[in-house]
């Protein structure tokens, strides 16, 4: 049954010239594209997590978490496409983590973050009110891929912050520059210690102190004189501007002038105790980050940067030098690099295939549609905003094993009707009316099977949906490159062909025909032994997958490791400090570091796309290490990790490398949630102790669990009535004393410098003269604090997490020679007898890998119907028969045979990504089946009887099949390597190559077995339709 009208590759030979200008385009077009598509380390991922912080000085953790954590997360759970609202709750502070649902579409979360802070200004009016915020914010997501440390020798933090300021300005001006962050810098003040001893004997308040200079410094309208032709302004000048104007403030008491300076000592230093700071290689510097715009070339903008920084580094003062400590624009070169000498491995090799096994000439053909189609497709990329990252350069590699198919299809077809004695017009526009709508079907079922990742709604779905995009544009493409270009090229580049008579087979070809047709024909004769261990081998590589090792995402390759400092809760900045100079030293003797970079008080800001960055506590480091080798950085890492715990068993230290895919922190979490965090904190324990006995965990611990020290203050309230004090008057005054208050600001250029009043550090650092601290009464006299009040010591809540309202305290450990889901999944078992005897309102939910992992699958399986739906489209459109379209669908699984026989073997991780391939895997072979099942349609229309129309349509199909799988196949083995993508590539390589046997064996019985064909009957095709 022959096509008939218009025929796109007859049209394509009649207009050759326009189809030579059209690839000549192409061509150039792709070269332009090429150099413009933007160049990245990673996808964009949107980050949907918005903090909220929230400040109550003075109050605990959990009446801060009971009277304005609960109310925030109430009106939250409110929010559009709300997944969970999380807290960390300490004394005075917390931050509220708002996470919308995985699903949730770019254009749909700036609504959610108005909604965000429109619900919570509503109830404002019944939080606290001497609550500090709720401050938002929503603008986190950025990677920081270059970082830049200062080194100063001899300058302060303010002249460093003149320098940081002044370099922000420059580097802003790059093109492709997003954001400059400042970091480590420490922020300028003016101190007023006073001894509180002193000021009593003297009959001083402090408050007296602090208002004088208050109403000093204050900046005041002095009125405005209406001149007959100008308004003049009149201007005060009294402000303070240095600690000698400070020092001169006039103070007066009980008729008496003090200056400042006579009872308080005023000095200029930073702010105290520290918040955070930056350290490079045990030396404290300060830095830059930089971030890029979204689609932007880090290619690009690394050199400008570095000609900015080489600019910059001129102009600084000696003693400052730049350093570059993290350069994401040299990895990104190094890896799409890698990834493109892969790309020329992979593309030699398809090549290769196609002239080892079609000959030179007509090799060439087949070599020629691969530039096409790819300049083609960069041209596609660039104008859709796909730019060159780890994902769309390992779809491309996919792509190529798979675009190279209909131009051997096309090719393969035009070379047999040569054969046959037809002439070169005709036999190259025979590719239209024979196999351009099945190729077309077997395209669009191949790109069907990655529909799944191209739109699953969440975060893995985002990061590796370029797969889709690459991979479908590329197929469609070659498709048009298949029955337009490659037509012509034939035509013009084809040798001659001797025919070899009507039967298209010389002598080689009439042996191989006659060996390959009794092996059909067995297969064809013994359908049901060939169905039946067909069966049983699918359903024993089901089993096999159960004892492949399952992953969600492998470690990144970079070089960096990243160890985390904890302490106790409660500890101090200057603590925190000194546990990182001893891990600093410990990474300073060790002959395989290159360099390290500390954050004390905070995490790393995210300079990869992976990296979640910690919230600011003083009680936390982290750092970063570079070994001299990449290839040093797993031993290094193993030795890390068991000597840091030796070396300092009174912290807690964690040794890591960055992950590939979405963030998932710790890779095996159980969470523990209900009402009481002492309930909550027994429960953990007993999880914890269990999971310690698995042998493949490593470093268990509690999220939360310890409870800090304080002292409370039962003022006796009859006393201090008696006296005319009352609790906010001595709570002030103990603020001022210890702590400090702010008094005014300092007007310094573009700066505000604070100016803190507190006690001298003999009087505010010694818990144990606490009582001695004097208040100033209502009627002058300044009495001690220990006769108005009783000091208790208490332990309290130091830190506590709330998930979705209730205590939550996660369960937290590493993994080692395992992977993360298998853990999890068998620590889960060994946990089943705690869950079943938990408390009424009490649960433990399985977090880390396996929860994330899930979410991607579930993100998947929810666009699985509209892939099923397309194929069954397809097939339908193509075969127009129930019958022929679940015989197809039929043979879609049966790629897991050689998938699990291939992850068996090598031992690789069974991840997401491999998952994808699998499900692509299915429209490959569906692929392959409905051409063959096509073919032998198209025989037995002619008149063939059934029975030898399968045998010779499958003989005549299977070099094309075998050419295509073996393009494919081969085009796979760069990507063996890579850590993201090898197993995916070892799957594909497997089932495809298990695929193109069945198709060859198991189709044609299937075919004889569904259709009851017998020897030596001459069938109608209609009678088999339906």
């Amino acid at each position: 049954m022959r096509r008939e009208g218009f025929n796109l590759s007859a049209w394509g030979l009649r207009h050759g010239a326009l189809v030579a200008f059209a690839m000549l385009l192409s061509l150039m077009l792709g070269a332009l594209a090429y150099f413009q598509l933007g160049r990245a380390e990673d996808p964009n991922l949107t980050i949907k997590v918005m903090t909220i912080d929230v400040a109550w000085p003075g109050a605990t953790t959990r009446d801060l978490e009971q009277q304005v954590v609960e109310k925030i997360s109430r009106t939250l759970q409110e929010v559009p496409s709300f997944d969970y609202v999380q807290s960390y709750v300490r004394p005075g502070q917390a931050t509220i983590f708002l996470v919308l649902h995985d699903s949730t579409r770019k254009a749909q979360i700036e609504e959610s973050w108005y909604q965000a802070r429109k619900r919570v200004g509503d109830i404002r009016h019944t939080l606290p009110e001497d609550i500090q915020g709720p401050f938002f914010n929503d603008d986190f997501g950025d990677t920081f891929g270059s970082i830049y440390a200062f080194h100063a020798d001899g300058f302060d933090d303010v002249r460093m912050k003149q320098v940081l300021l002044a370099a922000r300005e420059r580097v802003l001006e790059v093109p492709d520059v997003s954001k400059v962050l400042v970091l480590g810098v420490q922020e300028p003040r003016f101190f007023v210690e006073f001894s509180h001893a002193r000021l009593a004997q003297l009959g001083i308040a402090p408050m007296q102190l602090l208002d004088s200079l208050r109403r000093q410094n204050t900046v005041e309208p002095a009125g405005v004189v209406e001149g007959a032709r100008a308004r003049i302004h009149i201007r005060v000048d009294g402000a303070v501007k240095s600690v000698h104007d400070i020092e001169n403030t006039p103070v007066e008491v009980s008729g008496r002038t003090f200056r400042l300076g006579d009872v308080a000592r005023v000095t200029r230093g930073f702010i105290d105790p520290p918040q955070m700071s930056m350290r490079r290689n045990g030396e404290r510097v300060t830095g830059l980050a930089v971030s890029m715009v979204e689609g932007g070339d880090i290619l690009r903008l690394g050199p400008r940067l570095d000609a900015v920084v080489d600019q910059m580094q001129k102009m600084l003062p000696a003693g400052i030098t730049i350093e570059k400590i993290v350069d994401q624009p040299t990895l990104v070169e190094r890896s799409v690099n890698e990834f493109l000498s892969h790309f020329v491995l992979a593309l030699g090799i398809v090549l290769g295939v196609s002239l080892l096994a079609l000959g030179l000439r007509t090799g060439v053909v087949v070599a020629l549609s691969v530039p096409l189609v790819l300049s083609i497709t960069f041209f596609i990329m660039w104008r859709m905003g796909i730019n060159l990252q780890r994902i769309s350069l390992g779809a491309l590699i996919i792509a190529l094993g798979l675009l190279v198919d209909d131009a051997i299809i096309a090719v393969e077809m035009m070379q047999v009707k040569m054969e046959e004695g037809w002439n070169r017009f005709k036999a190259a526009s025979f590719a239209w009316t024979s196999t351009a709508f099945p190729m077309l079907t077997g395209t669009l079922i191949t790109a069907a099977g990655f529909v799944p990742v191209g739109f699953a709604q969440s975060s893995t779905g985002e990061f590796t949906g370029a797969i889709f995009w690459v991979v479908t544009i590329s197929l469609l493409v070659s498709w048009v490159v298949a029955v337009l270009f490659t037509p012509y090229l034939g035509v013009k580049l084809l040798p001659e062909i001797k025919p070899h008579g009507s039967d298209g087979h010389g002598d080689v070809h009439q042996r191989f025909h006659q060996w390959f047709s009794g092996k059909i024909g067995w297969c064809v004769v013994h359908r049901k032994t060939v169905l039946a261990a067909t069966a049983a081998a699918f359903v024993l590589s089901l089993v096999a997958i159960q004892f492949v090792p399952q992953q969600f995402f492998p470690d990144s390759p970079r070089e960096e490791i990243l160890i985390d400092v904890q302490l106790e809760e409660g500890a101090s900045y200057t603590a925190t400090l000194a546990e990182t100079e001893r891990v600093e030293q410990l990474l300073r003797r060790d002959a395989r570091v290159r360099d390290f970079t500390a954050y004390v008080g905070s995490g790393s800001p995210r300079f990869y796309l992976s990296l979640d960055p910690e919230t600011p506590k003083l009680n936390y480091a982290q750092l970063i290490v570079y070994p001299h080798e990449l290839k040093q950085a797993s031993a290094l890492a193993a030795d890390l990790r068991d000597r840091l715990p030796r070396a300092f068993p009174h912290i807690r230290t964690r040794v890591y490398r960055l992950e590939l895919g979405p963030t998932v922190g710790y890779p095996v979490q159980f969470r523990v949630r209900g009402a009481d965090p002492d309930t909550v904190r027994a429960i953990a324990a007993r999880v914890r102790d269990r999971m310690r006995r698995h042998p493949n965990v490593r470093d268990v611990n509690l999220q939360w669990h310890e409870r800090t020290k304080a002292l409370r203050l039962m003022v006796d309230q009859d006393r201090a009535r008696a006296l005319g004090l009352n609790t906010q008057e001595i709570s002030r005054t103990l603020q001022t004393l210890l702590s400090g208050a702010i008094v005014t600001q300092v007007r310094e250029g573009t700066e505000l410098i604070d100016v803190v009043a507190r006690a001298v550090e003999t009087e505010r650092l010694d818990a144990q003269k606490l009582g001695e601290l004097t208040i100033r009464t209502a009627h002058g006299r300044s009495v001690p604090l220990s006769q108005v009040a009783i000091i208790e010591p208490v332990i309290e809540e130091g830190g506590l997490w709330v998930r979705n309202r209730l205590p939550s305290l996660s369960v937290r450990a590493d993994v080692q020679g395992a992977q993360a889901p298998d853990v999890s999944r068998q620590i889960e078992s060994m946990l089943q007898d705690i869950r079943d005897g938990l408390p009424v309102g009490y649960r433990i939910d399985t977090g880390g890998t396996i929860e994330e992992s899930v979410k991607a699958d579930a993100s998947i399986q929810a666009v699985m119907p509209v892939m099923l739906l397309l194929w069954a489209t397809f097939l339908m459109i193509q075969l127009q028969s129930f019958s022929r379209m679940f015989m197809v669908v039929l043979t879609a699984p049966l790629g897991m045979i050689g998938v699990s026989l291939a992850l068996l073997l090598t031992q690789v991780p069974f991840g997401f990504i491999a998952t994808l391939g699998v499900i692509a895997l299915a429209g490959m072979i569906m692929r392959n089946s409905v051409i063959l099942v096509d073919q032998i349609d198209r025989n037995i229309a002619v008149g063939e009887p059934r029975w030898q129309a399968i045998i010779n349509a499958t003989v005549r199909r299977t070099r094309p099949v075998v050419l295509t799988a073996l393009a494919a196949i081969l085009a796979m083995i760069p990507l063996i390597f890579s850590a993201l993508w090898g197993p995916m590539a070892i799957a594909i390589m497997g089932g495809l190559a298990v695929a193109t046997l069945l198709t060859l064996f198991f189709v044609p019985a299937l075919y004889a077995a569904w259709f009851r064909v017998k020897r030596n009957e001459y069938g109608v095709f209609a009678d088999q339709c339906g």
